[in-house]
């Protein structure tokens, strides 16, 4: 076969406007091109995705089962990516600007950018299948593990205490998605407003933790001085 009927074998195979080869990730982007603002992942057709992907329906089965498959990568797909944005705003944030400041800031942007990450999680959170949900909620515990992390780091750097970092990260990421779900349809100009309640509300956690690791013991510390306390009861008297 000479070099003019290989081309011509290939674009038989291959129609125009389809790709010979394509990713994973090549079909995820598509799905997320597709799931806008108020649209559920769930809505998507299998046609549809491999259309905007520029492959075969029956190349899509080489990257997924169905559709719901594609669905909770794509909602993997979003938290991860808002995680990575998040956690550079934080390591961002310099004396001018706080961590929780530059954190709220870079959360609420998410709420007009492109991509819509933000808005598949808020999305799938409350109206997807109960597959979709739970991937969600995998993605919610992984903010609060990391922000646990940092909460930690941060009270270590600057000499303060808080009370259970567990349960202050998980407060703070259940508020700022639970706010902004309130916040999807509302328009830009409202969203510096967004920010700035935010901002005063995690503080008030923040603080109000930190106040609790003053004036509560520490059941740990607790527990040691109790040992301690038995070990001399018991001990015989000289």
């Amino acid at each position: 076969m000479n070099q003019e009927q290989k081309l011509e074998s290939v674009a038989t195979r291959t129609p125009q406007g389809r790709k010979a080869v394509i990713s994973r990730e090549d079909v995820i982007s598509a799905a997320l091109k597709l799931a806008g603002p108020h649209r559920s992942v769930s809505t998507l057709s299998l046609r549809e995705v491999a259309r905007e992907a520029g492959i075969a329906p029956n190349s899509f089965y080489r990257h997924f089962r169905d559709i719901d498959e594609l669905a909770v990568a794509l909602i993997e797909r979003a938290g991860a990516s808002l995680r990575k944005i998040i956690g550079e705003a934080r390591n961002r944030a310099s004396m001018d600007t706080s961590v929780v400041r530059s954190s709220v800031e870079a959360f609420v942007e998410q709420l007009s950018a492109d991509e819509k990450f933000l808005h598949i999680l808020l999305r799938e959170g409350n109206v997807g299948s109960d597959a979709f949900k739970y991937a969600v909620e995998r993605q919610l515990c992984f903010f609060e593990e990391e922000l646990c992390v940092d909460l930690v780091r941060l009270a270590k750097s600057k000499g303060t205490g808080i009370m259970q970092p567990e349960l202050v990260s998980k407060a703070i990421t259940r508020l700022v998605f639970a706010v902004a779900a309130t916040a999807l349809d509302l328009p830009f100009e409202k969203h510096a407003g967004i920010s700035d309640q935010l901002e005063r509300m995690i503080r008030m956690i923040i603080v109000g933790s930190q106040v609790l690791a003053e004036i509560e013991p520490n059941p740990a510390v607790v527990a040691t001085e109790m040992a301690s306390v038995r070990a001399s009861l018991e001990r015989p008297e000289l």
